[in-house]
């Protein structure tokens, strides 16, 4: 009787839904471009609820914008991975995995990032076409790195996945015989390496490959402790802490750049953000809150503030801004760097509370032109260029105190 019963259950089974039927469901066509080819995948699924995943990711397609792939057997020759920039990654919403702090990787198809609802369509795991991608990369690595004059090692490839190169550490790791690699992946085309007494140098090729011009991924450095990588942690008093400060600042800086364009004006205006130096050469961010709309606030180190016609208030440590408890802030919902809502301003009892950092005079000299300045009655911190209110010119390719400049301790934490 066994027998039977399983036969009697299986005719009452609902019959499978077809294609047509779950995309009229959704309001799509049959004859979407490129779907016919794929239909022996969702022919194969014999379970009703993979076929409605299988048509739902068609749907997420077309609602992105983004059309449907070739089939797996077709793609599967042209898979290759990319790093880029978090906050890239994260704004364009194709697939990605977090690789280390501020760098995630994605896989390209062709010339096309691969959206997650591929793998779907594909029937494919995110973990296996990452592995395919890495494999057909390394078949496409062979041949030595470049020493530059400078003693960097410099990637040889310039085929467009050099910085990619960073996902298959056998290309790199044996580089420097018993000493761990800084690296440094400043833009798509390049590689560079660096044992670490040769630090300054790989930092001066970061500059004039910044210099050069061209989408950059990442210019602060990394390193490579045992068999973790990460971004290099150069703790004072190393003396390569503040560049590596400064160029980590820049990313941010990049980020918060690119941020702006997609903010909603309606919610107010975005604080310009800039790179200023103490007097010991440490770099810092600020943001400039101005008076009369709502402002929405990086996580920057400091906060000019100025009234509504550019009248220089000060310039205060933004780790103090909960001394003002009037002011409530709001977190914006975006991609990338957090953001900040306030209404209002603080008034001048409220700033007091503040920890200051420079004076409204000194604040003003800062907003000068370099050429235009007057001798500064008191120290004042002095404003490296990269952008925003408190700079006139471009960034340099490096400034002049990483030249030369020798190693200390480096910090194991």
């Amino acid at each position: 009787m066994g027998f039977f019963d399983r036969f009697r259950s299986r005719a009452e089974e609902a019959p499978l839904p077809g294609l047509a039927a779950l995309l009229e469901a959704r309001g799509l066509p049959s004859d979407l471009p490129g779907l016919a080819a794929l239909a022996p995948g969702f022919e194969a699924h014999r379970r009703a609820e993979e076929r409605e995943s299988w048509v739902e990711a068609v749907a997420e397609l077309q609602r992105q914008g983004l059309p449907l792939p070739e089939p797996w057997i077709d793609a599967q020759d042209h898979v290759l991975p990319e790093l880029v920039p978090a906050w890239r990654a994260e704004r364009e919403g194709r697939w990605s995995r977090a690789f280390i702090d501020g760098l995630s990787q994605r896989i390209l198809v062709g010339d096309r990032v691969m959206p997650t609802a591929w793998l779907t369509l594909w029937d494919q795991s995110a973990d296996d076409v990452l592995d395919l991608a890495l494999d057909h990369l390394r078949h496409r690595s062979e041949g030595g790195f470049e020493r530059l004059p400078s003693g960097t090692y410099r990637s040889p490839w310039r085929d467009g996945f050099d910085a990619a190169r960073l996902l298959l550490p056998e290309v790199w790791c044996g580089l420097f015989k018993d000493q761990h690699p800084f690296l440094a992946i400043p833009s798509a085309d390049t590689l560079l390496a660096v044992p670490q007494i040769l630090l300054p140098k790989l930092m001066d090729e970061v500059g004039r490959v910044m210099q050069a011009g061209g989408p950059l991924i990442q210019l602060a450095v990394m390193e490579r402790i045992d068999d973790k990588l990460m971004t290099a942690r150069l703790q004072d008093p190393h003396p390569m802490s503040s560049p590596q400060r400064e160029l980590k600042h820049l990313d941010l800086m990049e980020a918060l750049r690119n941020q702006e364009r997609d903010l909603d004006p309606s919610l107010g205006r975005p604080a310009a953000i800039a790179l200023l130096k103490t007097n010991q050469g440490k770099p810092l961010t600020v943001a400039t809150w101005m008076a009369g709309a709502p402002v929405l606030l990086p996580e920057a180190d400091l906060i000019a503030f100025s009234t509504e016609n550019g009248e220089a208030l000060g310039i205060y440590a933004r780790q103090t801004l909960p001394r003002i408890h009037e002011l409530k802030g709001e977190a914006v919902t975006i991609w990338g760097p957090r953001r900040v809502r306030y209404e209002g301003f603080p008034t001048a009892e409220q700033l007091s509370r503040l920890e200051r950092f420079a004076s409204a005079e000194q604040m003003k000299v800062l907003q000068t032109p370099a050429g235009a300045r007057p001798a500064p009655a008191a120290p004042a911190p002095r404003p490296v260029p990269g952008g925003g209110q408190f700079s006139t010119q471009g960034v340099p390719s490096l400034p002049r105190h990483l030249q030369s400049a020798g190693l200390g301790v480096q910090d194991k934490d």
